[in-house]
């Protein structure tokens, strides 16, 4: 079952970070579909049993630090 968790990304500015973000999320195990609010620095990672870990070492991976 597909289920969605709301990360809060620190120090993303720009189109290309939300890009970059996107990038390394998506290659995570079981990632389904990733968006992100620049505005607020809301990223919303849907998928199949993803591992937390795995998508904050994707999002630092891309130079940013998951707050919350």
């Amino acid at each position: 079952m597909s289920t969605t968790t709301t990360y809060t990304v620190k120090g993303m500015t720009c189109e290309h970070c939300k890009a970059s973000v996107i990038e390394e999320v998506s290659e995570v195990a079981g990632v389904s579909g990733v968006t992100v609010d620049l505005a607020s620095g809301r990223v919303d990672v849907t998928g199949d049993d993803v591992q937390d870990a795995a998508v904050r070492a994707a999002v630092d991976e891309a130079g940013y630090e998951v707050v919350s």
